[in-house]
Formats: C-alpha cells, sequence, structure tokens
C-alpha cells in the first residue's frame, strides 16, 4: 500500500489490485475521526455520486467545516444518495442545492417524509442563531448569515427521489443502487453501489448508521450480505450497550424523581428517541411500575416525526403491527401532553413536579430542550436524563461529563441537578451488535472502510473485525481518496 498525496486530497492505492481501464474512486468528505459530517463521493464513468450529504455537529472547529469551500463543485455532482434522515447525514443538502446541485437526491420514502420536518427545523435554528449574532454583535461579519434559509430547504427538498427499500434504482448506465433496512430510525437504510467496471461488477456497501437488535417500533437491522467494498460506522465501536433492560432503568430514575417531587427532564432526538421513550413509558404505566405522572413532549418536530412513526405501519416490527391492530396507540402513554406554540412551552417553565418533559434536541445543542436546561438545571430537584449519544464538545456531553455550569443563550447556568444516563436507549448497535450484523456476511470484503466515529472507537473496531474476521481494515482520513479499480 502506497500513499500518493494530492494538493487536497490524500490518495489510497493498492497494487495489489492494480489499475484498471474504469477507475471507481471513493472519497471520504466527513465522518472521518468524528461522528458527525457523513459524506462519501464515488466517481465512475464520469459520474460523482455522494452518499450522505451531512452537517458536522460538536466542536467549533468541525462546525466551521460547514462554512468552509465544499471540496467538490456542488453543479458537478450527479446524484446524492441519503442513507436516512439524521441531520449530519442530510443537513448540508440545502447549502449544496443553492451551490448548484441539481439533483436528484435518493432517499426512501420516509427519510422524504421526516425530512420534510427535519429540514426546514434546522434551517430555522440557522436563522435564529443568525438572528442571535446579530443582535449581541458576537460575529466579526455582520451581517451575520445563517448556512442555508428556508428557501434552500424548499429548493432540496424538490430534488428528492424516494426509492422504496430492495429495488434496484438505475443511476447511470453501469451504476445501480438499493437500500436495505437498517431500524436505527423510520425509513433508515444501508445504501449498496453496483457498478460495472471493468468487466465486472464492484459493490460498494455503505452502513450508514446500524440500529439496534431488542429495539421497540422498528424491525433489526438486515444483516450485511457482502460485498467487495463496506464502509461501516463505528459510533460505539469501542464500547457495549448496559446489558439491563431500559425499562427498568428508566423505571428507576422516573420513581426516584417522583419520590423528590420534581421534573424528570429528557433531551431527547425528535426521531426515534422520543417514541422509543413513549413507547417504553406507556408500557411502564400500563403495567403499573412507574406512576401516570404528566408526561410532556415539548417539540413540533417530534411531534410530527410521531405522526409519522404512527402512520408507516409497513415499517413497524409485529409487536407494535399487533399492538395497532389491538386498538392501542402504542406511542401514547397516559397524562400525554403534545406541546405545540411557544406560550404553551413557556407555561412548562411553572410547572410543578413530578412530571417528565422530553424535549430536542437530543444534545441540548439547540431548540426548545436550552429553554427547559436553563430554567431546570439549577434545581436540585431535577433530573436531566440522556438517551442518547453525546457528541465530543457538545453541551450534553459536558453536563453528562459534570461540568459544573454550562453556557446557555450567553449565560452561564450552574448545574445542580442529578443527571443520569441510560445507555441502552442508543438507537446505534454497539460492538458486539456490529459483530453481528457483519457475521452473516456470504462474501467477505476487500477492505472494510472505518467510519463514523471518534478516532478510539474506529481503532477499536477495526481491530475487532480484523481479529474476528480475518478482513482488512482502513481508517480513512478526510479528504482522502482511495481508488477501488
Amino acid at each position: 500500500m502506497t500513499l500518493a498525496p494530492r494538493p487536497t486530497l490524500r490518495t489510497w492505492h493498492s497494487a495489489v489490485w492494480g489499475t484498471m481501464h474504469a477507475m471507481v474512486n471513493l472519497t471520504f468528505l466527513g465522518a472521518t475521526g468524528t461522528v458527525t459530517g457523513s459524506r462519501y463521493l464515488v466517481e465512475a464513468h464520469g459520474t460523482k455520486v455522494m452518499v450522505d450529504a451531512g452537517m458536522f455537529q460538536g466542536p467549533k472547529e468541525l462546525r466551521l467545516r460547514n462554512w468552509a469551500p465544499f471540496p467538490v463543485e456542488p453543479s458537478t455532482l450527479d446524484h446524492v444518495i441519503l442513507t436516512h434522515a439524521h441531520i449530519d447525514h442530510t443537513g448540508i443538502l440545502p447549502l449544496l442545492v443553492r451551490q448548484g446541485f441539481e439533483g436528484p437526491t435518493i432517499a426512501t420514502p420516509s427519510t422524504l417524509r421526516l425530512l420534510r420536518v427535519l429540514l426546514p427545523d434546522a434551517a430555522h435554528l440557522q436563522e435564529e442563531e443568525a438572528r442571535y449574532a446579530n443582535k449581541v454583535g458576537s460575529t466579526k461579519h455582520r451581517p451575520a448569515q445563517p448556512l442555508f434559509s428556508q428557501e434552500d430547504v424548499k429548493q432540496a427538498l424538490r430534488t428528492i427521489r424516494p426509492v422504496p427499500f430492495g429495488d434496484w434504482h438505475v443511476l447511470h448506465a453501469g451504476m445501480q443502487v438499493r437500500y436495505h433496512r437498517q431500524g436505527h430510525i423510520l425509513g433508515a437504510g444501508a445504501v449498496e453501489l453496483r457498478i460495472k467496471a471493468a468487466g465486472e461488477h464492484v459493490t460498494i456497501y455503505f452502513s450508514g448508521d446500524v440500529g439496534r437488535y431488542d429495539a421497540p417500533i422498528l424491525p433489526p437491522p438486515e444483516s450485511y450480505p457482502g460485498s467487495t467494498y463496506l464502509v461501516i460506522e463505528s459510533t460505539y465501536g469501542n464500547r457495549l450497550h448496559a446489558a439491563t433492560d431500559p425499562r427498568d432503568d428508566l423505571a428507576e430514575v422516573i420513581k426516584e424523581a417522583v419520590d423528590r417531587g420534581g421534573i424528570v427532564l429528557i433531551p431527547a432526538f425528535a426521531v426515534d428517541r422520543t417514541q422509543e421513550v413513549l413507547y417504553y413509558l406507556r408500557e411502564l404505566i400500563e403495567d403499573e411500575a412507574v406512576p401516570a405522572v404528566p408526561i410532556f413532549v415539548d417539540s413540533p418536530m417530534a411531534r410530527e416525526a410521531t405522526a409519522a412513526y404512527r402512520d408507516t405501519v409497513r415499517e413497524h416490527d409485529p409487536e407494535t403491527r399487533h399492538l395497532r391492530g389491538e386498538g392501542v396507540d402504542p406511542l401514547a402513554p397516559p397524562n400525554l401532553t403534545m406541546v405545540g406554540r411557544t406560550d404553551e412551552s413557556k407555561r412548562l417553565n411553572t410547572l410543578r413536579g413530578p412530571a417528565i418533559i422530553i424535549s430536542a434536541s437530543g444534545m441540548a445543542t439547540g431548540g426548545r430542550i436550552l429553554h427547559h436546561l436553563r430554567h431546570r438545571l439549577p434545581r436540585p430537584e431535577t433530573t436531566v436524563l440522556f438517551v442518547g449519544y453525546q457528541a465530543e464538545g457538545t453541551r450534553g456531553r459536558a453536563i453528562l461529563e459534570g461540568a459544573k455550569a454550562v453556557k446557555i443563550f450567553g449565560e452561564m447556568v450552574p448545574v445542580r441537578a442529578q443527571v443520569r444516563s441510560i445507555s441502552s436507549l442508543s438507537a446505534h448497535a454497539d460492538a458486539d451488535e456490529l459483530e453481528i450484523w457483519l457475521a452473516r456476511a456470504e462474501t467477505a470484503p476487500k477492505t472494510v472502510f472505518v467510519t463514523h466515529g471518534e478516532p478510539a472507537a474506529s481503532a477499536a473496531l477495526a481491530a475487532r473485525i480484523t481479529k474476528r474476521f480475518a478482513w482488512p481494515c482502513h481508517i480513512p482520513a478526510l479528504e482522502e481518496t482511495v481508488r477501488l479499480v
């Protein structure tokens, strides 16, 4: 294996495979050394296809990458293929469209439905941040501008073409794509890209985010079938989720808070995590494992996402379908209130416990959860319960790691609340589950590219894959190009 630097891209090429007449290149434009900014460029037959168009999130040095000139001229992209709706996989699409990408964008039908909620919300946050920066004069560039606008989102949504799971979709005479169900969230899929090159078919399999095996509502991920090359996420590549039942953990936290008469404040991703928490709360209350305290979902986006989960019966697991057949709404625990208007959200500031407030964003990087944290973090009777991954550099990560105070809306807010976490509620497969997902492959990949993880997690998963399967692994660098054929 030799390295041949370019002015802007590092190219990795194995002499063993040789150079064939039709080249296939894979460039890693994001999700290297971090769990955000998922962007992979495939070039073949004169066609440029980008898998995922994710926004970088977390520390400032990562967020600034969203503002840097895009490494590829957006107008030269022929297709964008989205694995699922999360903003770290889709959030830069409106910017690409504004800068010249004309589409089409490929996504599953459920991903398109969720993006009609998530992308406008992301634009709203961008516009709010720009207004705030202009108001307080905290930017060097006046006036501050959002990364993209609502109009950009409208144009981006018009480029999306829904493609169902399992069907091959022709991108080019020598290139096809199909989706495999991945659990994780509604509509999430692995992307299998099949390219005809030098008289043979080369398949590149992008895992997207791999879901859990025992999570409610959605079926487990379809096993990796094998491919010529594999690009795999490693979010939990060096960790295992708690072996305890998340229902038991959730019940324990709620009962402790009820005994204190406090509020359980749950920062939760609006898509999937909120619905999973509602599912478990309904079970716990029905089983009388916890009292039927008032439950508030304070997130317009979560309200819309919950409606999408209710409606998409074809993606439900058998247990959820059975409940629906019995006339049970799996996502409606007793005493549930979906908060809509801003004034209704503000009234929760005077709410006295015991009660549960679920609000986005899940990493406390924006949204209505920030108002609740500012109001309730200083109160010892409050419990802040994290139910998902907290990326490095996020406010959620700081609180979870024991920060004495965090900055919210420009002021330092003391952390006196009880802070708890339930890792088993994560929507990401852990290291053991990733190994299970890989184990049924009918063909071994020539190379596994380990991405979408912090460095230690990616390194641990690469070592595990090499030890268990003897598959060659490579952890790519940002803007590294790999010549596959």
